[in-house]
């Protein structure tokens, strides 16, 4: 168990550098000073900083993609479904910005091709199954023919946008997203206003 906390410690301080200095400007040093851990405990765990990066994606990326599964699994509407996970992926980006700011950055500056690859993949993975909850709800009636990569953009654009820049959501806002109670406020705005939108979108007029 200890050994276990010490991992977890290690991967929430690599998170938090990542996502303020970059992964240039963070070293596996600072790593061990923030997590309070010896450089041979890093290297014994992870490897090397490239490492502890990619298990910071692949634990994220892998806890949504469970998420999903469960969710398309549940023996409920396809209606229901998406609403939660429209629920549930905002606040999943609203409580790990760190990470949500690390993985931008990585996609949008594409430095490192290999890691950038990798990440799409995940990705990829993850849309393909809301792709196909949409389709089911095609497929019964629920919802209407559209382009269901656009739906998907609008939700996690919306979400990433909120998330990068929450002042552009409540202009001259004191509300500080990286407290749980002033958080929850602004999750349950998004929540409300995606799950009507795609809801009302997805619906067939009749």
């Amino acid at each position: 168990m200890e050994k276990q906390d010490k991992r977890s410690s290690i991967l929430a301080a690599a998170e938090r550098l990542f996502s303020e200095l970059g992964y240039e400007g963070t070293s596996i040093r600072l790593i061990g000073k923030e997590a309070d851990a010896n450089l041979s405990m890093i290297s014994y765990y992870f490897g090397s900083k490239e490492g502890v990066f990619l298990e910071i994606m692949s634990e994220r990326i892998k806890g949504f993609n469970a998420e999903l599964i469960r969710i398309a699994t549940e023996p409920v509407t396809a209606k229901e479904k998406m609403l939660w996970i429209i629920e549930g992926y905002t606040r999943r980006i609203l409580s790990g910005i760190a990470f949500h700011k690390i993985m931008h950055r990585e996609l949008t500056l594409e430095q490192r091709p290999e890691l950038s690859t990798k990440i799409k993949e995940a990705i990829k993975t993850n849309l393909r199954v809301i792709e196909e909850i949409i389709e089911e709800g095609i497929n019964a009636g629920e919802f209407r023919q559209t382009d269901t990569r656009m739906v998907i953009s609008t939700i996690m654009g919306t979400i990433s946008h909120v998330a990068l820049t929450p002042s552009k959501l409540i202009p001259c806002s004191v509300l500080d997203i990286s407290k749980p109670e002033e958080r929850e406020l602004i999750s349950q705005r998004v929540i409300k206003h995606l799950q009507e939108l795609i809801i009302m979108y997805l619906t067939p007029q009749q």
